[in-house]
């Protein structure tokens, strides 16, 4: 008969499921790269088009960084004063940024030359975007209270929004619209504006409407859907329908501090937000609940998500732009292989699909190191599966090898779960007293040390008694001959009390309950 391996039992998790694969996933972003700028990161974006390469917008300067290597490609440099919001176009051909001095510049992306100068603001202007569904069009928004957009080939303003009454700070075209722009200002207000009546259709901010004490808004960002928008004014978040005319959904306050950037993950099913307090928190966006908290080494003012969800750059108060990574998995590079594939399949017949993946379907078998198929067109090849190997301390218990099998499992690295349920297999087999004999102060301390950590879990409570019970009876005759043990066991002592004391105060708690909960049913009824 075959023997079996240990069965490790599997206890329900306290938390949210769905919060644990967050927080696992976006781990996986572990590959952080410092880089050091001369002045304050303002400004990143990604290039939506691939390489995905991404602007990073600090002094009198936007460079541009590649994803692979984090090694500038190009700088641009050709500001008067402090540039601002680095962008790039869609198809990742044309740059554009503003500067303190109230221009604004398009740049193109190889050669760095000038091709556009826009310089109708007063004062510096802190918005410079490309319109998402128009490529001849650019937003701008200055500390003059003005919005502005911006025909590019005639270099000229098609309509100016003044009806702010303060910086504006932040702004984007409609995900949905072309005509439609968003835009949040320090008077406290968020408004959207529609370039063909050139007036403000929606207002919503703090209170519904311009106010002396609302908070200045610093970010907007609307949904790629167009029908809900979120802003940040001070370390507060909020979430605005627009199909409901502008109603506040939910209000969120997080951060400590004032929240500076917002982004959202690849498919917008997930809301980044970086704020002054060093954390980036991450929200689902169904729930609007954090599951997951980045901290970082300095006050974030800047940050972005690559489109491919790969990385994750930050940029800080004190000039540090922070790049972590994330290694795709197998089979996310394995589904990037078939876009060409799958798009031919869509523009043509589904036999020029087949022609472009050979061997699809067709039945032949490869040989390592052979490029030839081998064998008939009809031919299966079965392959033998294999067999889990068994882990340490299953041989070492298909040996009967007792003392060596729980001096494997005591180990920092083992799972507690996998930990009793070898204790308990030992118990099964009436191997346990064999497994603890004979031991001296050193081999004796991981034990012990396991009964302290584990006596007040009410997973392993039960088992942990009746191993402290077999030790106790075992090793009471050497107690007093080591420091060590000694020690041990008095910690053992004090947590059993502790752990004792806190039982009886629950079932005092109990008890009372249950007289209210029988006093209250002997009322109704």
């Amino acid at each position: 008969m075959d023997y079996q391996p240990v069965v490790v039992k599997k206890y329900p998790h306290t938390g949210s499921s769905k919060s644990n694969h967050d927080s696992r996933y976006w781990r996986l972003y572990k590959y952080p790269v410092f880089i050091k700028e001369y002045a304050p990161v303002t400004a990143i974006h990604f290039s939506p088009s691939k390489p995905h390469r991404y602007a990073v917008t600090a002094a009198t300067r936007v460079q541009i960084y590649a994803p692979r290597t984090q090694k500038v490609t190009k700088t641009i440099s050709r500001f008067k004063d402090v540039a601002r919001s680095g962008n790039i176009r869609s198809d990742g051909k044309l740059v554009i940024a503003g500067d303190d001095t109230g221009l604004v510049q398009i740049f193109d992306m190889n050669s760095r030359a000038i091709l556009r100068t826009l310089d109708s603001h007063k004062q510096p202007v802190h918005v410079a975007k490309f319109s998402t569904l128009d490529h001849t069009q650019v937003l701008s928004c200055s500390d003059d209270n003005t919005v502005k957009l911006w025909d590019v080939p005639s270099q000229s303003a098609i309509t100016t929004f003044t009806s702010h009454t303060d910086y504006v700070r932040s702004g984007q075209f409609s995900t949905s619209s072309p005509h439609m722009l968003l835009t949040g200002s320090y008077d406290g207000t968020v408004r959207l504006f529609d370039s063909r009546s050139g007036e403000a259709e929606m207002i919503f901010g703090q209170q519904g409407a311009a106010s002396s004490s609302a908070a200045p808004v610093e970010q907007v960002l609307m949904f790629p859907s167009g029908t809900v928008v979120l802003s940040s004014a001070g370390p507060i978040l909020r979430v605005w329908d627009l199909v409901a005319g502008g109603k506040c959904m939910r209000a969120m306050s997080n951060h400590q501090k004032t929240v500076t950037s917002l982004a959202f993950n690849g498919n917008a099913s997930r809301l980044l937000t970086g704020s002054l307090d060093h954390m980036v928190k991450v929200y689902d966006v169904g729930t609007y609940r954090v599951v997951h908290t980045m901290r970082y080494p300095a006050p974030i003012l800047s940050l972005a998500v690559s489109p491919d969800d790969s990385h994750i750059a930050a940029g800080m108060s004190d000039g540090t732009l922070s790049v972590r990574r994330r290694q795709a998995k197998p089979s996310e590079a394995a589904a990037g292989e078939f876009e060409i594939p799958l798009a031919a399949l869509k523009a043509g017949t589904f036999d020029s699909f087949l022609g472009m993946l050979p061997n699809i379907g067709r039945g032949h078998v490869k040989q390592k190191g052979k490029s030839k198929p081998i064998g008939d067109l009809d031919e299966f090849r079965i392959e033998a599966r294999r067999r889990k190997k068994l882990r340490d301390y299953d041989k070492l218990l298909k040996s009967f090898k007792y003392s060596a099998a729980l001096d494997s499992i005591l180990r920092k690295q083992v799972p507690p779960t996998t930990k009793f349920a070898v204790i308990q297999e030992l118990v099964h087999r009436d191997g346990l007293r064999s497994a603890l004999s004979g031991r001296d102060d050193v081999l004796l301390e991981p034990v012990l040390a396991l009964l302290v950590k584990y006596v007040h879990d009410p997973r392993f409570g039960e088992l942990v008694c009746d191993v402290g019970s077999l030790v106790i009876d075992m090793y009471t005759p050497v107690l007093g001959q080591s420091p060590l043990v000694d020690s041990w066991f008095i910690r053992l002592r004090k947590k059993i009390s502790l752990e004792t004391k806190f039982q009886q105060e629950l079932m005092k708690t109990k008890g009372m309950l249950d007289m209210l909960f029988t006093s209250v049913a002997l009322t109704g009824s």
